[in-house]
């Protein structure tokens, strides 16, 4: 069987005030090309479609182009499941009726969802949908008591699939979630507050292939079979430089998994430039684009007046500027802390450690962790 794999869309995006949706089109459309010429037994898309649980119309518009492209033109199947950044009501509307298309939606966890079977060759393969949950929901849904953090859900989840596999049929998991060892990249939304999130790789074993969505860039996760596709498009500067891709596995009459990366090339680029600005003003290189999205580091000490209005002269996609110099005078213990880069528990606890000088302790950051939970979870119901 021939899959495949996608996540981490993020449609609606907003990247330094610029709306990503023509960006994301672009590179959609090369995805359903991909898919016409490789034809594909399925696609698979793994979480977090939009970037926000209300799209904006745009977006909305996007994804039923590419879906009606994929399953209405092409005729092949795709299974979505919902991310933590997806509302799964909204996504996950008419999927009954969807699914008579071979358009098979997962929005929430469910105690008495079936596998989707697809046949090849070989014979079936069953398909099992785990979209992204808060612990909490999978207690009820599953009714579970046991289930009391991320990595004890997905092994409750799993253990329900698990019940509902044919036997003998070779199985592939769809899933959002973070894996221990993962590595995170700056534009993710942390799925809890310090480390709570992670969940092991074991849950997996018996999977022959596990499609994975949460983390951006695309990578192994512990084993060959656990994979996740990475997102759509380089969406922090941190990701400059990054090659952006789609997985495509073949799936053997054993079960066994090959997974080669497609890349997708952008219509910008994510570029960071460093330099004097007077070297920076001489243009970008033979093989760069003045079009892409750029973020420059001035060295210059002095102050130079208008720096990013004569810049965005040469690159009309400047977004951010950034003063090196700046940035070291803030460095603390030898190391700068870019505050971009520390997640909420951490910003907190060097918060609390600057205005009171003692340290957080274990039984304060659970406090605050369970605060921060509690305000989410009330955000995403308002949604």
């Amino acid at each position: 069987m021939r899959i495949l794999h996608t996540a981490d869309w993020h449609l609606g995006r907003i990247f330094h005030g610029v709306h990503l949706t023509a960006d994301q089109a672009f590179v959609l459309d090369r995805l359903v090309r991909l898919a016409s010429e490789s034809k594909p037994d399925v696609v698979l898309v793994s979480g977090d479609v939009y970037d926000r649980a209300v799209p904006p119309p745009d977006a909305v518009a996007l994804l039923d182009d590419t879906l009606s492209r994929l399953v209405l033109g092409l005729r092949i199947p795709v299974i979505l499941i919902a991310g933590n950044h997806d509302s799964p009501e909204r996504l996950s509307f008419g999927s009954k009726v969807l699914a008579a298309q071979c358009l098979h939606l997962a929005g929430t966890p469910a105690p008495d969802a079936t596998p989707v079977v697809i046949d090849d060759r070989h014979g079936p393969v069953s398909f099992c949908s785990l979209p992204y949950a808060e612990p909490a929901l999978v207690r009820e849904r599953l009714d579970r008591k046991d289930v009391v953090d991320h990595d004890s859900a997905m092994a409750a989840q799993i253990e329900s699939a698990r019940r509902r596999l044919p036997a003998g049929s070779r199985a592939v998991l769809v899933a959002h979630a973070f894996v221990a060892g993962g590595i995170e990249s700056e534009s993710e939304r942390s799925l809890s507050v310090g480390g709570a999130a992670a969940v092991g790789v074991e849950h997996f074993e018996g999977f022959h292939y596990a499609a994975l969505g949460h983390l951006h860039r695309p990578q192994r996760a512990g084993a060959d079979h656990v994979q996740y596709a990475g997102s759509l498009l380089c969406y922090s500067f941190a990701e400059a430089g990054q090659t952006k891709s789609v997985n495509l596995v073949e799936l053997d009459a054993a079960g066994r998994c090959a997974v080669e990366r497609i890349p997708l090339a952008p219509s910008h680029e994510v570029r960071c430039i460093r330099g004097a600005f007077r070297e920076l003003l001489a243009g970008p290189r033979a093989a760069e684009s003045r079009e892409d999205y750029i973020m420059a580091v001035l060295t210059d000490k002095e102050p130079i007046l208008d720096a990013h209005g004569r810049l965005s002269e040469i690159y009309p996609n400047l977004l951010h500027i950034e003063r090196s110099h700046l940035a070291a005078a803030g460095e603390t213990g030898g190391a700068a802390r870019d505050h971009r880069r520390l997640s909420d528990l951490e910003l907190f606890r060097a918060f609390f450690s600057q205005v009171t000088g003692d340290e957080l302790t274990p039984e304060q950051a659970e406090a605050y962790a369970e605060i921060v939970e509690n305000l989410r979870r009330a955000e995403r119901e308002a949604d």
